[in-house]
């Protein structure tokens, strides 16, 4: 669809799969209609899966390589703050009452309203203007608008190498995106990336914490109180990621987020079987899961929406996305499907599992993923084509503007 409709376009019509099933919530208790809400939320779960790829992918694309890792993080930045919203709002005090829940999911319309009544007014995608669509006119009029009185012809030329790249490839379908050995340490690292964020527990911690709190000694009508704070710390750890994810780069957080979610979880593993027995180890799980929120919010959340974007040349960006999404939607399913059932079989082992999941990505990480801060597109594919063993082209820059771009030998793969 992005493809078709640009980055922008995408963005723009996707609005119309969230005010609709806004406007169908919000009418659906006077209407009578429980098959409304769930009509309506079927439709916005569509919505959800289009911006979680159009929308990491046009702020990547638009952002310069000293500030790509601070705006890839805005996407996990503002869900984080939907969802602190939509705790806030849902307080029983507010709109979390049988008067007022039909005003609650009719709001779920009104930043997508806002999107479609702003979003005319940004500029398209510079790189998808230059190497998909060969206008150079617009994507120097982007990169005017979007960079002010800076010198934007490094930028251009950056955006031209890759355009040879693309030559040299073409775009590629998922399918192809899977068979290709020059991407193949890419792919399985989205994959392991998106994967581990949700088989890491964060889900289950969320589904269990209610039940900590309780054993804690808080009541259950002011449990919805402490969960909101745990939304603000969220949200804290979550803009301080995007502040040091410029300054740290993106492997130390993400090592560091997992460490301590792996640690979070061993030990309200051992606060779960031991609280009988000594009462006041129940506070320490209310530690344990704000440490794992901490830990999630620094690296595992958000920081994977910016190295997916990075590690993949334009030609490869949409069905990297593609396979990223499927893969992120279908891990969260998983969890949110099998830990009920897991967690009455096991128990409080079940958390050991995250534990283990949390090491196993953490070692993948610091053994294949390199760091990408403030390195190019074309840079970093080429670390990624020593990795997966391919030959690097020579890249003659006087030739290839003279002659056009080059045709490669069909027998012979590059990283490209």
């Amino acid at each position: 669809m992005w493809q078709v409709n640009r980055r922008k376009g995408t963005l723009l019509i996707n609005n119309i799969f969230a005010i609709i099933p806004a406007i169908l919530m919000g009418v659906s208790k006077v209407a009578k209609a429980f098959e409304l809400i769930m009509f309506s939320r079927v439709v916005l779960g569509v919505c959800a899966g289009i911006s979680y790829s159009a929308l990491p992918m046009y702020l990547g694309e638009l952002a310069p390589k000293n500030l790509r890792g601070m705006l890839g993080t805005m996407t996990e930045v503002f869900v984080i703050v939907g969802v602190f919203l939509a705790q806030i709002f849902s307080l029983q005090a507010i709109l979390g009452n049988p008067a007022g829940w039909p005003v609650l999911l009719a709001l779920t319309g009104v930043p997508a309203l806002l999107q479609l009544l702003s979003l005319p007014f940004f500029p398209e995608s510079p790189r998808y203007s230059l190497i998909q669509k060969g206008d150079e006119a617009t994507a120097r009029q982007a990169l005017r608008r979007l960079r002010g009185h800076a010198d934007i012809e490094a930028e251009l030329e950056d955006m031209r190498a890759e355009a040879r790249a693309e030559h040299a490839e073409g775009h590629l379908s998922v399918l192809r995106l899977c068979a290709l050995r020059s991407q193949r340490c890419q792919l399985l690292s989205i994959i392991v990336l998106m994967a581990g964020q949700q088989l890491s527990g964060i889900n289950a911690i969320n589904y269990y914490a209610d039940t900590i709190y309780t054993s804690a000694g808080v009541e259950a009508s002011d449990s919805q109180y402490v969960t909101v704070g745990a939304g603000v710390v969220n949200i804290v750890m979550t803009v301080i990621s995007a502040v040091l994810v410029e300054r740290l780069g993106r492997r130390p957080l993400l090592l560091a987020g997992y460490g301590i979610c792996g640690s979070a979880c061993l030990v309200l593993t051992a606060v779960i079987l031991f609280q009988n027995r000594v009462p006041e180890l129940s506070y320490l799980g209310i530690i344990c899961v704000f440490a794992y929120i901490v830990g999630h919010s620094i690296g595992p959340s958000p920081v994977p929406s910016v190295v997916r974007t990075e590690i993949f040349l334009q030609s490869s960006r949409r069905a990297a996305f593609m396979v990223d999404g499927a893969v992120h939607w279908l891990t969260n399913f998983i969890v949110g499907f099998l830990f009920p059932s897991i967690q009455e079989a096991i128990g409080a082992y079940s958390f050991i599992i995250f534990a283990g999941i949390c090491l196993l990505t953490a070692i993948y990480i610091y053994l294949v993923i390199p760091e990408t801060k403030g390195k190019t597109f074309v840079e970093i594919n080429r670390i990624f084509a020593k990795k997966n063993g391919v030959e690097i082209p020579e890249e003659k820059k006087e030739e290839t503007i003279a002659a056009g771009p080059p045709v490669p030998s069909p027998a012979k793969e590059t990283s490209f």
